[in-house]
């Protein structure tokens, strides 16, 4: 099972400092943090797309473009990419330029993304929600396996005999569908012979084992190749020397994330005792020592068959340094003990 790592880039003030960081110095830090992953043989990272002050990162193809120049192993990944207010040709050109770039380490995860901020700001309906993303995923799709493109549809003027260029690196642009555990999501994944990310921000992840299983029944029944249907699991969290301290470091942060979404969504803000039940055993946020993080994606990565597993641990932007050695323990203590248990993975 491969490890990775996904990021917002967010830079909201700090709870404890009330300091914002710089877009420049976010973004200079999240290549940096890139960088570290790629030397200790972490298998992705991945960068997505916001629209909003407190997130540095609204176009994921250009940083993940900066890091590709410093890096040389890593599949270099958006996180997700908003499909649904994108041009899919100009996606495509990017993240084909990335792949160039990159020798063959693009990804791009096409979505809907959590927030609708992008909606206004290119000018989409959100009553077309639906309508907008199953167009622009079939355009796209047709795009990586088509060249020349003839092609209409109702959201953007149509190709005629179109060539795409650049092309990818190889043969094929890897494209991924993300999804945040909708049914219909994990069958049409399944059925398009794509590989399905799922985004986790709450709950206990073997719940998501029962669609894991319906995605690949979808693609059996789309005679898609098993090695094909490839699963990505994701944890939000935070990995420290010690259980304890990876726990204090990470509430304060991950308690303002709340409260932002309190404001923004409606959600109640959980207590204390709440966020330590979480935390108890890694169980919900994976949030602990290296032992205790290994030995939980351990456990969910055989209960779900997952092929890759990604940690999200900047939450409102936990500091730079404490992410920099979380990142370091992902990758020189808990990645071993992950390969040990998965000796025919990568």
């Amino acid at each position: 099972m491969e490890l990775g790592i996904y990021s917002f880039g967010d830079r909201p003030p700090d709870p404890l400092t009330g300091e914002q960081v710089p877009v420049a110095q976010r973004l200079a830090e999240t290549v940096e943090r890139i960088k570290l992953a790629d030397e200790l043989g972490l298998g992705f990272y991945g960068l997505g797309e916001h629209h909003l002050e407190n997130y540095a990162i609204s176009n994921p193809a250009t940083v993940l473009a900066a890091a590709a120049s410093v890096t040389e192993h890593i599949t270099l990944s958006s996180a997700v990419t908003v499909l649904s207010t994108e041009d899919p040709v100009r996606v495509y050109q990017q993240f084909t330029t990335l792949d160039q770039l990159s020798k063959g380490r693009a990804e791009l995860l096409a979505g809907r993304g959590s927030f609708t901020e992008s909606f206004p700001l290119f000018g989409a309906d959100l009553g077309d929600y639906d309508a907008l993303y199953e167009e622009k995923l079939a355009l796209l799709l047709r795009i990586d396996r088509e060249d020349p493109i003839t092609w209409s549809g109702r959201f953007r003027p149509p190709l005629e005999n179109a060539h795409v260029y650049p092309r990818p690196y190889g043969r094929r642009l890897r494209i991924s569908v993300g999804t945040g555990g909708n049914p219909e999501s994990s069958i049409r994944a399944g059925l398009l012979g794509l590989p399905v990310v799922y985004a986790i921000i709450g709950g206990r992840p073997e719940r998501f084992a029962p669609l894991v299983d319906l995605y690949r029944r979808a693609g059996e029944a789309g005679e898609h190749a098993a090695e094909d249907l490839d699963v990505t699991m994701s944890a939000i969290g935070l990995i420290a020397e010690t259980s304890q301290d990876a726990k204090e470091s990470f509430y304060p942060y991950w308690l303002e994330t709340m409260k932002y979404g309190a404001r923004a969504r409606g959600w109640a803000i959980p207590s204390r005792a709440e966020y330590d039940s979480y935390t108890d055993n890694a169980q919900s946020l994976f949030t602990g020592s290296p032992a205790e993080i290994a030995e939980r994606l351990i456990t969910v990565g055989k209960l779900t068959g997952a092929d890759r597993y990604a940690m999200q641990m900047d939450w409102s932007g936990v500091p730079h340094a404490k992410i920099m050695k979380a990142i370091e323990l992902l990758g020189t203590e808990v990645l071993p003990a992950v390969r040990k248990e998965f000796p025919a993975q990568p």
